[in-house]
């Protein structure tokens, strides 16, 4: 298979954990016989410093032109500190799901057992939790109509009935290709907005009769992920809800590090680490490469290439098991791997297993 995959490094530890996953994406494509082509462009802080605009024009042409998107992170301190900027590096990665049509993020969530005692849960707890989590991307307060003065600030949280209908597909689907259990995540209790997401679910439960659909308040779901994560199977949510909730769902896994998602829709798909810039490791050799290289295995699975999918997944397994981890996920006195020493040795894995 021919693949063109645009890179976009961003900002903070995305330079360094972008060229690991490169390189295991070329790695796999040297094993498995596959050609791949990469096109670098510049999105968030980097890209306002260069040009103004944290996505610019000149980006999306690039990854519009690609079969997938490998992005690694985005975010400054410079704009963090500052409420007044009016333009920050967040509204890149905003545009960048908007203009690509990505309305489904997912996020899978799992354990790996030499790791449990990373988590602050209890191991009985974690053993065996695998789960994923559907987030709806282009609706709800993020991109409402919102304004703020001195004394007053709004956030408009607006759904369609289209934008809810194409997400809820995406989670029933996924749920017929698991374990058949689907979560709907909502605040209809209070919000309009939720009220017309769970009308529209229970519309098209009929149509997926072998999918065992529940509905959970997102307090509720938020306490009960934390208390049985062995409970869900797949969870669907707006925008809001699905940011906060995939975050706190990075403890299961003992670090946000391992954790990878997909950005998916009607444009170029795009393949990102959960986690954020971390820019005070910028340039350190510590930020963990493994939530990226798992967006390269989500990636080729993406293409139909499940054998190159597990390739990247048993390389990331064993260089855990082997104790081949960066600091974050280091047993208490284990050997110092940095960010390169880590995906070195997964590539080598690959490309001699």
């Amino acid at each position: 298979m021919k693949l063109k995959i645009a890179v976009l490094a961003g900002d903070g530890i995305g330079p360094e954990i972008s060229r690991q996953g490169v390189a295991v994406t070329e790695a796999v494509a040297k094993r498995f016989g596959h050609e791949v082509e990469f096109e670098h462009a510049i999105c968030g802080a980097h890209a306002i410093d260069v040009v103004g605009d944290p996505f610019p024009p000149e980006t999306l042409a690039v990854c519009q032109r690609a079969d997938a998107v490998l992005f690694s992170a985005v975010g400054d301190p410079k704009y963090d500190n500052n409420p007044t900027s009016p333009v920050r590096p967040e509204q890149g990665l905003l545009a960048m799901r908007s203009q690509l049509g990505l309305f489904a993020n997912v996020r899978p969530i799992s354990t790996y057992a030499s790791l449990l005692h990373l988590s602050p849960l209890r191991a009985e707890l974690l053993e065996g939790a695998d789960f994923v989590c559907i987030r709806e991307l282009t609706g709800g307060m993020y991109f409402g109509e919102r304004g703020r003065t001195n004394d007053r600030a709004f956030d408009t949280c607006v759904y369609t009935r289209p934008e809810i209908e194409r997400i809820l597909r995406v989670g029933f689907e996924t749920a017929m290709s698991r374990q058949r259990h689907l979560t709907v995540v909502d605040k209809a209790n209070i919000l309009d907005s939720s009220r017309l997401w769970r009308q529209i679910a229970q519309e098209m439960e009929p149509q997926y009769p072998e999918v065992r659909v529940d509905y959970m308040f997102v307090d509720y779901a938020s306490m009960r992920m934390i208390a049985e994560p062995r409970y869900f199977d797949v969870i669907v949510t707006e925008n809001t809800f699905g940011d906060i909730l995939t975050d706190e769902a990075a403890c299961i896994s003992g670090s946000m590090g391992l954790l990878p998602s997909a950005s998916l829709g009607t444009g170029t798909p795009l393949f990102e680490p959960v986690h954020g810039s971390w820019p005070q490791a910028a340039g350190q050799n510590i930020a963990n490469p493994v939530a990226q290289i798992l967006c390269v295995a989500m990636l080729f699975e993406h293409f139909g290439l499940a054998e190159e999918g597990r390739a990247v997944r048993e390389a990331v397994a064993q260089s855990i098991e082997q104790g081949i981890r960066t600091p974050d996920i280091q047993k208490p006195g284990g050997p110092h791997y940095g960010t390169t020493q880590v995906g070195e040795w997964i590539v080598d894995f690959i490309l001699k297993n």
